[in-house]
């Protein structure tokens, strides 16, 4: 099993200079992210395997004399740490210190190598806090932010209720009735999955009486776990979901039974403002994965350079070194375009002009970031073999957990339906991706030619698979989802492209290897001629992780 011990200082060494260089001061949170990295790998770890074997939450509706209490009842260690990432400041700092969020999303990035099920809730009240803080009427915001960002381990944690049984990820079909009453409102209804059930402030989406059917008819409403008297909120949780995964998280189903609600924003304002909230929450999912993508890999690159068979640790043999390389250059291509839609989150912040590249780069890395953190846990466990399969290594656990983070917050499908919003000319998507990639382009140095020649070439192949996708409705709806590949794939590339530039210039060859071998990735050379001095460059990188491995 991986120790903090085996993982490079500082908390990231591909990661923690390159946002230092992106943002000026970065380098100020380093000691805290170190430190925060270090309880994430010992003590959370533990935890998490511990509550994923032996300890799940468990449900106590009624109490001893039959009075409802909604009470979700959590392990002592995960119940502590629930509260202690709150105390450390992981959704509380933006608001409380003014911190850039992608302080959070850092964070988020390395509580998610230990345990994705922590990491949701901080996620959920991340999103919470990011819709009262930026987007909801100034008398919400100092009446309940304070509850969400509060540093003392009292925080009030979030949930955002919008799935419903019938709907799914259809949200214009919630079927949830806010009916007004005075100054506020009561829900009626049923949600399908709510993860942290237990949050203490939950936005949910729902239809006041008389509005009109579809997302254009629905309310944002502040769902608090108790009324103002400290009695139960008017709702009930009917069951926790038993789940493949995330088995710390409590995901509920939820009875809303005349709960006392504060409207967010009226119809047809409620709509946007829980996908302002989903965005948040995306972004958070995409650094997770990324996460789960770096511990995948520590955990591969710790068991081959132990592991010994025919009398070498099996680091030594080719084909264990193809799949540590493969997943260096997969989890580092993963990074870079997580914390891209996490730069753009804080930029739109300042500038609402970068409002369509974060929604662009959200759906892309959300959608690319997961479907690599399956794909690297899955090939950990398999080098591992059946110890790896076995609880007694964290791979089996890791895998059950990165599956969910393909549904998470819209699973592909619903990343391929905003790509094809964001492609229509209300929104010039594909002209500000085309930007973003020619200025990359600009900026090549000469002796990186190759990969100029490659992503241009790239950029020219989106170009046509754009013009098929959008030739007509029925070729968007048939071919959305390989173009949100094909883009999101290809932004990555350039992005490792870039990285490759700027570290050049540093004497760093490893970056521009990377871009290499991540473009055969994506078009495959004849058989037999892989840059195999990219390949080794890269294998000598990730063995300077392991000091003394033979």
């Amino acid at each position: 099993m991986t120790t903090s011990s085996q993982i490079a200082s500082p908390y990231d060494r591909f990661l923690a200079p390159r946002l230092e260089a992106r943002v000026p001061g970065f380098g100020r949170y380093r000691d805290e992210l170190d430190d925060f990295h270090t309880w994430v790998l010992t003590e959370v770890d533990a935890q998490a395997n511990a509550t994923d074997r032996d300890a799940p939450p468990r449900l106590e509706t009624y109490d001893r004399e039959g009075q409802v209490v909604n009470r979700i009842v959590l392990n002592a260690p995960y119940e502590a740490q629930h509260r202690e990432v709150y105390r450390r400041g992981i959704v509380g700092r933006p608001y409380r210190e003014g911190a850039p969020h992608l302080l959070s999303f850092a964070l988020g990035y390395l509580l998610s190598q230990a345990d994705i099920s922590l990491h949701c809730p901080v996620t959920l009240t991340g999103a919470v806090a990011y819709v009262l803080g930026h987007h909801a009427p100034a008398a919400l915001r100092e009446r309940y932010l304070p509850d969400v960002a509060r540093m003392d381990g009292h925080a009030k944690t979030g949930g955002t209720w919008a799935t419903e049984l019938h709907g799914g990820s259809d949200v214009g079909a919630t079927t949830t009735e806010a009916r007004p009453q005075g100054e506020h409102y009561t829900l009626h209804g049923l949600k399908w999955f709510t993860s942290n059930a237990n949050s203490g402030l939950a936005l949910a989406t729902a239809r006041p009486t008389g509005a009109p059917p579809g997302s254009a008819g629905l309310g944002l409403y502040l769902v608090p776990s108790h009324l103002e008297d400290g009695r139960v909120n008017h709702y009930r949780v009917r069951r926790l979901k038993d789940k493949l995964g995330t088995r710390g998280l409590p995901t509920g189903e939820i009875d809303l039974l005349g709960a006392h609600a504060v409207e967010v924003a009226p119809p047809p304002e409620g709509f946007r403002l829980m996908m302002e909230a989903l965005t948040y929450s995306r972004v958070h999912n995409a650094v997770g994965a990324a996460g789960a993508q770096r511990r995948a890999l520590s955990e591969a690159l710790a068991w081959a350079t132990r592991r010994r068979a025919f009398g070498h640790a099996i680091v030594r043999y080719p084909m264990v070194q193809a799949t540590l390389v493969e997943q260096q250059v997969r989890w580092r291509a993963g990074t870079l375009l997580a914390f891209e839609a996490a730069l753009a989150l804080d930029e739109a912040l300042h500038d609402p002009a970068r409002r369509t590249w974060l929604r662009l780069s959200t759906a892309l890395a959300k959608y690319l970031t997961a479907e690599e953190a399956v794909s690297a846990a899955r090939g950990t466990l398999e080098l591992i073999g059946g110890n790896g399969y076995t609880s007694d290594y964290p791979a089996a656990r890791l895998l059950r957990d990165a599956q969910v983070l393909t549904v998470w917050e819209g699973p592909a499908n619903v990343q391929a339906l905003e790509l094809l919003r964001l492609l229509a000319p209300r929104y010039g998507g594909f002209e500000v991706y085309e930007a973003r990639v020619q200025a990359i382009l600009a900026a090549l140095h000469e002796s990186l030619d190759d990969l100029r020649m490659s992503l241009t070439a790239r950029l020219a192949g989106d170009r046509q698979a754009l013009a098929v996708t959008t030739a007509s409705p029925e070729q968007g709806q048939r071919y959305a989802r390989q173009l949100l590949h094909r883009l999101a794939t290809s932004l990555a590339f350039a992005l490792l492209t870039e990285d490759a530039a700027r570290e050049e210039g540093r004497g760093d060859p490893t970056s521009a290897a990377a871009a290499r071998v991540y473009q055969e990735l994506l078009t495959p050379p004849a058989f037999g001629e892989e840059n195999w001095t990219a390949r080794q460059l890269l294998l000598d990188d990730l063995m300077r992780e392991v000091p003394g491995a033979d």
